[in-house]
């Protein structure tokens, strides 16, 4: 059980529970004064003082609690931000001179945090303007670089309470920006061509049957082939240039019979115009291309919000380290600009930069980001460390091995970025009869020809450019990502967020294998006492001693047992043996009682006696898979406490409803194979179905063996977890995951448990059933149309007409889709529904 600091005589003043005036927090029991943190009386002090008072009305009127200030505010504090390293990469100047950088924050919630950063102006002179973006939790700053500085803005902000850290890769996503507005514009242009063709039809539409004059029926066809070239030409270029790009890698995908049906639906209606005589359908082609534009769009937005996500994997590291120099000073820089072979400080508390071994020092590291496993690992000089992990206890210094994409963790985020990049095979599918549709329909226009030819040649070509128009597979193109988009759209407002269509086709197979993550996944990822055994009269006194400490479980300790009103008055003389335990003088109602707690060999050594019924407890403890962390008082052993991470509720019953659902389950887990098969034996997996000390590449490679054998589904919720994840045929990440794991994962879960995973299969089932019938009724429509077109039952401008049929009824069949039955809405939290509550 290690520290980070021993407690201040402030927090042993006892006082009674009260909340945080800034945060809402609970103030720590012995905490004097009206805040839980010197951080937040400084973020309450500078609102106050900017006249920002306002902040605290808007918090309260969507009562969310605000971050606690984490960080340091002093004048060194993000110096890094002002290293010409960091401002290359992450700084970019604009053609007025003034500077814009974008920072991802911690501890967004509310309408209120949006107020309070967006008034960053009135907090450091300097400062233009500040943007927020609340979905990806980052602000864009735009500042004088003459008045301030990077690492000013950085402490301004971190004194409000939102710690900021680099947003990497800022000129990548602007380029993606930039894609996506051109997308949107040329949405809105379709959307605009096509209304307005529309009216012009309605004009010519009236005309047939009361009668038009002669030139108002040309301005009107030749305006809507004005406005129906300007559709073709941009909007609709989109597919032509996927046509093509396809012919020329000698391929055929879906764009190829659409774009030929458009785009010889358009020529045809120039001729027709220019002929002053026949049929026109602008109307049908123009309002083809704005939904299947539409169509387009929202595939794309899926995409970005997953290339979005990918850019918190680089995050995982802090933005600076603290590099000693040769003549012993320390300089902190951007971690960007360190190189094997420098030598850095990782003072307790903080996040270990690079790779590296342990040069000085000797510390607890939490590794649980890489290996699952709850419990810190004890490191001494020359142990290895990890880029990413956190340094718990004491300071250390360490000797750069690796840096960025060279790390461990770089190594495993580049997996999941490679393994990000595959199509789902139901879209693969839609290509190959998009392919064969289109050879299809060639053949029988060619037939059409050669059967109506000998009758009349403009008959024939009539009857062949009625088959391309009718059966132009617009429906087949809208059916896979519709029907997609809508069972997405009904997952999120059941909680689960699905990044693509192909894990509704894969979760919906049988006989897969699914992988489950121990810590976090089938249990809580958080230590909780289990039972104390024995006497339990010293309660309260092993809480307070245990507030000293920083180790998971004295903070597990210290939370549960310090229920009770009866609450010692004072502790001291506190000692911590780092991994083993701790021990210190308490006053208990006047006495002065020697308590100590930590492991059956700490105890030894402070020379106190354990019966023997309590060995055999702690020993039971073990095989449970559990902690076992004895009480001491005054040399002699009173009790066991028993602490371990429990098991959902609902994972024992959720793992045997997915083994009859035909899924074979196993359990990967980073913690000890006792302790691993302890958790499974308590939700009905045998030592077979159970895997313990799994690393990262272990879980992958395992992962990668089933992947190729059958459906592989991987359920986690760290960044050791995150490779295995990616490879996956479906990775799943559960509620309060890394972001790593949400990356790298096709789904992520808001709501608790297991129980949203055996719905996501049973729902995926029926998605498959309406995708396999909305391709089945586009085809069908098709095979009729092109009979009808065929046998000179329908002319082109009928054809136009019920060419948007087939489309019409895939959104009919889609809309009306249920695959997750009655959703039940979630809020989520979005800029505009702050900006309404704000209003």
């Amino acid at each position: 059980m290690s520290t980070l600091a021993a407690p201040t005589p402030a927090r042993r003043a006892a006082t009674s529970p009260a909340t945080c005036v800034h945060c809402s927090l609970p103030i720590p029991r012995g905490t004097a004064g009206r805040f839980c943190c010197g951080g937040c009386e400084t973020a309450h002090a500078l609102i106050h003082s900017c006249g920002l008072e306002a902040y605290y009305a808007l918090k309260d009127r969507v009562d969310a609690p605000l971050a606690e200030v984490r960080r340091g505010t002093d004048r060194g504090a993000y110096a890094s931000f002002d290293d010409p390293a960091f401002q290359r990469l992450y700084c970019i100047e604009l053609p007025d001179g003034t500077v814009r950088i974008e920072l991802l924050l911690e501890g967004l919630h509310c309408a209120a945090c949006v107020w309070l950063v967006e008034r960053l102006p009135r907090v450091v002179s300097g400062v233009i303007e500040a943007k927020l973006d609340v979905r990806r939790a980052s602000v864009t700053v735009r500042f004088d670089p003459s008045e301030t500085t990077p690492s000013r803005i950085g402490r301004a902000l971190a004194s409000l309470g939102y710690p900021p850290h680099p947003a990497r890769h800022a000129g990548a996503r602007e380029a993606r920006r930039a894609e996506d507005r051109r997308m949107l514009i040329r949405v809105a242009v379709a959307g605009a061509c096509a209304g307005n063709i529309m009216l012009l039809f309605f004009a010519l539409y009236a005309g047939m049957f009361e009668g038009i004059e002669r030139e108002h029926e040309q301005m009107f066809r030749w305006a809507s082939m004005l406005l129906n070239t300007i559709c073709l030409a941009w909007p609709g270029l989109v597919f032509a240039r996927s046509a093509l790009a396809a012919l020329r890698t000698r391929t055929i995908n879906l764009d190829v019979p659409i774009a030929m049906g458009l785009y010889l639906g358009g020529a045809w209606g120039i001729w027709k115009t220019i002929a002053g005589q026949g049929d026109l359908y602008f109307d049908s082609i123009s309002a083809l291309i704005f939904f299947l534009l539409i169509g387009r769009m929202i595939q794309m937005r899926q995409q970005r919000l997953a290339s979005d996500a990918l850019e918190l994997l680089l995050n995982l590291g802090p933005a600076s380290a603290r590099r000693i120099n040769q003549d012993g000073t320390t300089a902190e820089v951007a971690t960007e600009s360190l190189v094997p072979g420098d030598v850095v400080e990782i003072r307790a508390g903080e996040t270990i930069p690079s790779d590296g071994r342990i040069t000085r020092g000797t510390t607890n590291v939490d590794q649980s980001m890489l290996t699952g496993e709850s419990r810190p690992h004890r490191m001494t000089p020359g142990d290895e460390v990890a880029a990413g992990t956190l340094n718990l206890s004491s300071p250390i210094h360490v000797r750069v091995d690796a840096t960025g994409e060279a790390t461990r963790i770089g190594k495993l985020m580049r997996m999941v970025e490679e393994a990000g990049r595959r199509r789902a095979a139901i879209v693969r599918l839609a290509d190959r009869l998009g392919a064969w549709l289109l050879w299809l329909l060639l053949f029988l226009a060619g037939l059409t020809l050669a059967i109506w030819w000998p009758l009349s040649p403009a008959v024939a070509i009539d009857r062949a450019a009625a088959l391309l128009i009718a059966t132009c597979p617009c429906g087949l193109g809208l059916a896979t990502p519709l029907v997609m988009t809508v069972a997405m759209g009904q997952a999120a407002r059941r909680g689960i967020l699905v990044k693509g269509g192909d894990v509704f086709e894969a979760l919906s197979r049988t006989g897969g294998v699914m992988m489950l993550d121990k810590t976090g996944t089938i249990t809580r990822a958080e230590l909780a006492i289990v039972r104390w055994h024995g006497d339990d009269s010293m309660r309260e006194a092993v809480a307070l001693l245990e507030r000293s400490s920083s180790h998971p479980i004295a903070r597990a300790l210290s939370t549960a047992l310090a229920d009770s009103s009866e609450y010692p008055i004072g502790c001291e003389h506190i000692v911590e043996t780092p991994g083993r335990g701790i021990c210190g003088v308490v006053r208990v109602q006047g006495e002065i009682r020697r308590i100590a707690a930590g492991s059956e060999r700490y105890l030894a050594e402070l020379g106190a006696t354990v019966p023997h019924e309590l060995r055999r407890v702690a020993s039971c403890c073990a095989e449970r898979g559990n902690s076992a962390v004895l009480v001491a008082v005054d040399a002699c052993c009173l009790g066991v406490v028993e602490v371990g991470d429990p098991v959902r509720e609902d994972a024992t019953d959720s793992i045997q409803r997915l083994q009859r659902l035909g899924w074979k389950v196993r359990m990967l887990s980073g913690d000890r194979t006792d302790v691993a098969r302890a958790v499974g034996r308590r939700v009905g997996l045998d030592a077979s179905e159970v895997r313990g000390d799994a690393t990262p590449e272990l879980k992958l490679e395992i992962v990668r063996e089933a992947a190729a054998e059958s459906v592989a589904v991987m359920v986690g919720d760290g960044v050791n977890d995150a490779a295995a994840l990616a490879n996956a045929t479906v990775g799943i990440a559960v509620r309060g995951g890394a972001e790593a794991s949400l990356t790298a994962a096709d789904v992520s879960l808001q709501a608790e448990g297991l129980e949203p995973i055996v719905e996501l299969i049973e729902a995926s089932r029926r998605v498959l059933r309406t995708i396999h019938l909305t391709i089945a009724t586009s085809l069908g429509y098709n095979a009729v149309a092109a009979a009808l077109a065929m046998a000179g039952i329908i002319s082109p401008l009928l054809a136009a007409i019920i060419m948007p049929a087939s489309s019409l009824t895939v959104v009919a069949i889609c809309v009306r889709s249920k695959p997750f039955g009655g959703t039940s809405r979630r809020p989520v939290a979005t800029r505009d529904a702050m900006r309404e509550v704000m209003q």
